[in-house]
């Protein structure tokens, strides 16, 4: 499949800082400036719903993986790990895993590892920059790919996809979590209300970052969800694309799985 993009669409036009500049970099300079504050920001603006998120996304994934016959993931890899969360919660469910996190954050690694140092059993985890949109490993490496709170983020979000497609083997399993605006009108307006008034508040006086929390709701707004998140992972060359929307709406997980059988065009 072609990933040829040169005019950002959707969510890869909405930049944290200058319209003009690189996605990629400016994502990069946004979460370096945040990374201090990044977990304390994550707990309090869902109300420590993540973890139930996170969980119930693993959960979701772990069952994909069964149908295909997979028990225990041997490779797995967490694209936009930010400060580990979910790779420390797949350490939990998958002790003898390798799990490798990837971030193009050096300040948000900066926190993961410092949160590794004081773990005990994660011989098996590691932590590196890297780029979604260029993938180190060869072709048919991982069991597992999870990405939480990051395909947003992406530059080129079709290129993203291909790439996972590529390195993931085939029968493994694609899991997306992502931020997500209520369908119900209601709850459309309060959520409005919250993320567009409240969070870039807060987020401005305790991360000192006074754009990057704004940049939170309209990257959102602009990101593809839903039915249509799903027909992206299909044109990457996924299959079994489901959608699952939690919390009235303002997250939705995402599992795909790679056909045992895949001819992918480049």
């Amino acid at each position: 499949m072609s990933t040829d993009n040169p005019t950002p669409i959707g969510a890869e036009a909405v930049k944290p800082y200058d319209a003009h500049g690189a996605k990629t970099a400016q994502v990069e300079e946004m979460f370096d400036s945040i990374a201090p504050a990044y977990d304390f920001m994550n707990t309090a603006m869902t109300f420590g719903l993540h973890r139930h998120w996170r969980n119930r996304a693993l959960d979701m994934a772990a069952e994909a993986l069964r149908r295909n016959g997979i028990t225990v993931p041997a490779e797995v890899l967490d694209v936009a790990t930010g400060t580990g969360d979910v790779a420390f919660e797949l350490v939990h469910r998958y002790p003898e895993a390798h799990i490798t996190g990837i971030d193009l954050s050096t300040g948000m690694l900066n926190v993961a590892r410092r949160k590794l140092a004081e773990h005990q059993h994660t011989a098996h985890v590691d932590f590196e920059t890297g780029d979604c949109l260029a993938l180190r490993w060869e072709s048919d490496t991982f069991d597992l790919i999870t990405v939480a709170y990051g395909v947003r983020n992406f530059e080129r979000l079709g290129q993203g996809y291909a790439e996972m497609t590529r390195v993931l083997r085939p029968g493994g399993v694609l899991c997306v979590v992502e931020l997500s605006q209520p369908e119900n009108r209601l709850c459309l307006a309060g959520y409005n209300i919250y993320s567009r008034h409240l969070i870039p508040l807060v987020g401005r006086l305790v991360s000192g970052d006074s754009r990057a929390y704004t940049y939170l709701p309209e990257s959102i707004a602009a990101a593809p969800q839903r039915a249509d998140m799903t027909a992206l992972m299909e044109q990457a060359g996924l299959q079994q694309a489901v959608w699952k929307s939690l919390t009235f709406g303002a997250v939705t997980i995402y599992t795909a799985t790679k056909p045992l059988s895949i001819n992918t065009l480049r």
